[in-house]
């Protein structure tokens, strides 16, 4: 038996940063062409080896002059010049400007020789009505005075040979890309993108697209294609590798073919202290570990150390550009392991790996953006370690700008965690931003202001918060509201939110507890009953057939409004036989085998996994699976009494009337094509 592999003492997160900042992750210097250089650093100076405009130019048409021959010239008193020719962009000109004469230019032209102003064309005129502008002897009444320079860009003027053009670590935007193109340049030097190598640990991991069998415990691979795409957003070059298992020869040949080619590799799962994990032994045969463990909540299992390369290993894939640094990096390649939990992972890589991989780049730090809010719950904690923890905000009046009150209390946005636990990704799509909960901290009270570092400058908080059941009908409805934002908890926790104030809505579906302050918006009844296979091999017709046959049932959660109805509906068989619910329920097998969403007793029929399941008619119509009608519920909408007049809410209640039918009392397109749906309940509690 393998002995188990305990975490050291657990490093604090300044300790974790420090040990990333002493590996080598210098990726080295590259030329590209100017066209592929946008958002690229610049890692030399560029001076200036010519002049920008390389002659003096006019800057706008009219005529080139002797500044000196139009003094005194106005509008009733012009000057008159002999024109004595035309210069255009793009051409030498052929004439020259002698005093009392002038010459036609376009804009962007040479400057002739002689002239040292332009006077623009529309402050000029042709002299005598039957002379043609172009013919040699045409005279021009000038009539405005201008001085030498006037409308001319002199050489040199937007840079000069031998200015400083750009410095090293200037991002290339269009804007430096147009002045580099204005100088003549072709390729840049730029720093390489540091190479990235991911490694995706586990067995269980299968890559999207290719067959997965819940059955055997494996689930799609997360972790590579989102740690990628942070590495992107990053500066770096992220290169996917293999899954590695959980074997120790294989995951050792991925991480030193990854070492030989990249300047970082980085890992995910199989860093916990379990007897299976086995990467931090290939980091200690094949290279050093600096550190295992750290004490943040999520990510405490996270491994920093060095990777050995072989002997004529080098992560620059072309010769010719090799540096001195890729050199000195043939020895090692820096190491990190992540987390296998999607949440810990991208976690702990937005907090300690992506800074790294930035100074790296050489990109600039993000746009930082906080926003002071207040916790809308109470939320306990008290584990000793610092808590990243994931949280959304909900704006109390439509904006986030909200004005502080004397005191300081103001009405900040409120803040509610977002955590349904690292291995649930839906905890950072449905989060705005993290808040930092000190290690001493038991729990932070509702209330208490909170300071919350957005993911991004350009978060936009949803303008509409609910909570409650999952239909179908509320996800068409949802696609009419702009940035809305819904978690499926069921009926029962939605109701308990709603009491304590937290969402704008919260939607239930059967009987409800009727114990809650509400504004009703609407709502819709929808046909509820058993699913069964196609063609319905078991005879199942009612309710009692659970009871009293053998037929493998799955349920939903007690939080479902299904499960409420289906409940009720035994308190009833139970009363017509003279028992009690739970006796009748214990006689169903599987009664107590609950899945999450309204579709998933259907899949498990589906699957063969059941005989039986709670769901409803558009479900099985959809799926095409065999249905048994139990009854009818409703499904009502129900607006926090505080928040009735906030956009989001405004916006649902539109949205609602077409479910209701409107004044006119058509039918929604909400409803079109969901079986057993009537959109006949005006949501009254």
């Amino acid at each position: 038996m393998t002995d188990r592999k305990e975490f050291r003492d657990l490093a604090t997160p300044a300790a974790a940063h420090d040990a990333i900042a002493s590996l080598d992750l210098d990726p080295g210097v590259e030329a590209v062409p100017l066209s592929d250089s946008r958002g690229r650093i610049l890692a030399e100076r560029i001076d200036a080896d010519l002049d920008v405009p390389g002659f003096d130019r006019a800057s706008m048409d009219g005529y080139a002059v002797r500044a000196r021959d139009t003094f005194g010239a106005d509008e009733a008193d012009p000057v008159e010049l002999e024109r004595v020719g035309a210069v255009h962009a793009g051409e030498e000109p052929g004439v020259a400007v002698e005093p009392g004469t002038c010459a036609e230019v376009s804009t962007g032209a040479v400057l002739p020789e002689g002239a040292d102003a332009v006077v623009m064309v529309e402050r000029t005129d042709v002299i005598g009505g039957e002379n043609d502008a172009n013919d040699e002897d045409t005279r021009i009444a000038v009539r405005t005075s201008v001085a030498p320079g006037d409308h001319v860009m002199v050489a040199g003027a937007d840079i000069a040979a031998g200015a400083r053009a750009l410095g090293p670590g200037t991002q290339l935007t269009p804007r430096e890309i147009g002045l580099l193109s204005a100088l003549g340049v072709e390729t840049v030097p730029v720093r390489r993108r540091p190479r990235v190598g991911i490694v995706s640990t586990g067995d269980e991991l299968v890559r999207p697209g290719e067959t997965l069998d819940s059955a055997r415990g494996q689930i799609y691979d997360v972790n590579s294609t989102t740690i990628a795409a942070g590495v992107e957003d990053a500066g770096g070059e992220p290169v996917l590798y293999p899954h590695a298992g959980d074997d120790y020869d294989e995951m050792e040949r991925l991480l030193l073919k990854a070492a030989d080619e990249c300047d970082l590799v980085v890992s995910s799962g199989s860093t916990s202290a379990s007897a299976v994990d086995v990467i931090y032994r290939v980091i200690e045969d094949r290279g050093e570990l600096l550190l295992h463990g750290v004490a943040v909540k999520p990510g405490k299992p996270m491994l920093v150390g060095r990777l050995e390369r072989s002997s004529d290993a080098s992560t620059t894939t072309d010769a010719t550009t090799a540096t001195d640094a890729d050199d000195e990096r043939r020895g090692e390649s820096a190491y990190i392991g992540l987390p296998g939990y999607p949440v810990s992972a991208l976690t702990i890589f937005r907090t300690f790996v992506a800074p790294a991989i930035r100074e790296a780049a050489g990109q600039p730090e993000p746009r930082t953006a906080t926003i002071e809010g207040e916790m809308a719950v109470r939320e306990r904690y008290g584990e000793g370690r610092l808590r990243l923890m994931p949280v959304g905000l909900l704006e109390r009046d439509g904006r986030l700008d909200h004005g502080m009150t004397a005191d300081g209390s103001g009405d900040r946005p409120l803040v509610h965690p977002v955590d349904k636990g690292s291995g649930a990704t839906t905890s950072l799509v449905e989060a705005d931003g993290v808040v930092a909960v000190d290690p001493d901290t038991d729990y932070l009270e509702a209330g208490e202001p909170v300071t919350v570092q957005l993911f991004s400058p350009d978060v936009r908080p949803p303008t509409l918060l609910g909570v409650g059941e999952d239909d179908p009908a509320l996800n068409r409805l949802l696609d009419r509201i702009d940035r809305p934002r819904y978690l499926p908890v069921g009926t029962r926790e939605g109701l308990r939110r709603l009491r304590d104030g937290l969402p704008d809505v919260a939607v239930a579906a059967g009987p409800i507890d009727r114990d809650v302050e509400a504004v009703s918006l609407g709502g819709w009844t929808r046909e509820w009953g058993l699913i069964v296979p196609a063609g319905n091999p078991a005879d199942v017709t009612e309710l009692a057939d659970l009871v009293d046959r053998e037929v493998r049932f799955v349920n939903r959660g007690t939080d479902s409004g299904l499960r409420a109805s289906l409940d009720d509906a035994l308190e009833d068989l139970a009363a017509e036989r003279g028992t009690d619910r739970r006796e009748l329920a214990d006689a169903i097998d599987g009664y107590d085998l609950t899945v999450r969403a309204f579709e998933s007793p259907a899949r498990r029929v589906l699957a063969g996994e059941a005989d039986v399941g709670l769901g409803l008619r558009t479900t099985a119509e959809r799926l095409g699976t065999g249905f048994c009608p139990l009854g009818v519920q409703d499904v009502r909408v129900l607006a926090n009494a505080e928040r009735t007049d906030t956009d989001g809410v405004c916006a649902l209640r539109e949205a609602l009337d077409d479910v209701l039918g409107g004044a006119g009392g058509e039918t929604s397109s909400v409803l079109d094509g969901l079986a057993g749906y009537d959109g006949g309940t005006d949501g009254e509690l």
